[in-house]
């Protein structure tokens, strides 16, 4: 009676192999796309950065330059009372800067009438200085909120899921099967050295898999996602309030009440400015550390797939 050689199950291990090759290659090319998303959500929230911190920058420069108006304004409508033309400049009631006649208000405490009137020259100067911070201020948070915005939906979606994450799932549980298949075709005997050398190289570079923390990469996105999101809503208020801080019916309501609540619009556009801008620069630490993330899996990737080719 002719004994059946075991060898005749040597293909087990060329099935196991050609397992693992279905399923672990083309991951490499996903996480090089998760990888490129990643770079240009951290370029995206970069730039939302760098426009929020403008939009601060600016609202600061227009507050100092709001200060300056305020006080010659001020000592302007003083220098009015006490010259008798309260009526240039109402006390309760609004008043355009550009609207104040000149003529009016010739005749300063000192009595220097070339004075008076250069202070409302440089007063005109710095309303309309302060109107032009005030609308760069605007664009700069609604650039920032833009980006923000941006920012989220990619972060959103450039996670390790659905298909992917079933791919990868079906490479570590094929590259097990081959690790178990290559141990029993060594005490059996019954495959040769050739297919134990490459089944031995592709579990070895394969079987980093298992030591790549994939919620890393996720993790990150969801800290992108949220912060760009908490970006998105905090710039949008900050745009709506700088946006009515520097509108006409406000800069020219010169009341003491309407006086008060510009400044107060500007202080919140400001702190508004602030914290958008410190998101966006939150976002684009998790979206800089996805990428690093990103790179150690694709590295793994690379290298299953280079021993399965």
């Amino acid at each position: 009676m002719m004994l059946v050689p075991v060898y005749a199950q040597a293909g087990d291990l060329d099935v196991a192999i050609a397992h693992v090759r279905a399923s672990c290659i083309g991951i490499s090319d996903e996480l090089n796309h998760l990888k490129t998303m990643a770079g240009i959500n951290t370029a995206v929230t970069g730039v939302g950065t760098v426009a929020g911190g403008v939009a601060l920058g600016t609202g600061l420069a227009k507050a100092n330059v709001d200060k300056q108006a305020d006080e010659l304004f001020k000592r302007l409508r003083e220098a009015a009372k006490k010259q008798g033309n309260i009526s240039a400049i109402p006390v309760d009631g609004p008043v355009s800067y550009v609207d104040m006649n000149v003529a009016q208000l010739t005749v300063t405490a000192s009595g220097d009438a070339d004075a008076d009137k250069k202070d409302k020259e440089k007063l005109d100067q710095l309303t309309k200085k302060s109107k032009t911070l005030g609308n760069i201020r605007t664009g700069t948070l609604a650039a920032n909120t833009a980006t923000n915005v941006a920012g989220t939906v990619i972060a959103a979606t450039n996670m390790v899921k659905g298909d992917l994450q079933t791919q990868i799932d079906a490479c570590m549980a094929s590259v097990d099967d081959l690790s178990a298949k290559y141990m029993q075709a060594r005490v059996d005997n019954t495959a040769d050295s050739v297919e134990l050398s490459i089944a031995s190289k592709i579990t070895s570079e394969c079987g980093l898999w298992s030591t790549v923390d994939l919620s890393s990469i996720n993790n990150r996105a969801k800290g992108a996602a949220i912060s760009s999101g908490v970006g998105a809503g905090v710039g949008l208020v900050g745009t709506i309030t700088s946006a009515l801080a520097n509108s006409n019916k406000v800069r020219d309501d010169n009341s003491d009440a309407g006086m008060k609540k510009e400044k107060n619009l500007n202080t919140a556009s400001n702190v508004l400015a602030g914290g958008a801008t410190v998101a966006s620069g939150v976002a684009t630490v998790f979206n800089a550390t996805q990428i690093n993330a990103i790179k150690k899996a694709a590295k793994v990737a690379d290298a299953c797939e280079g021993a399965l080719r």
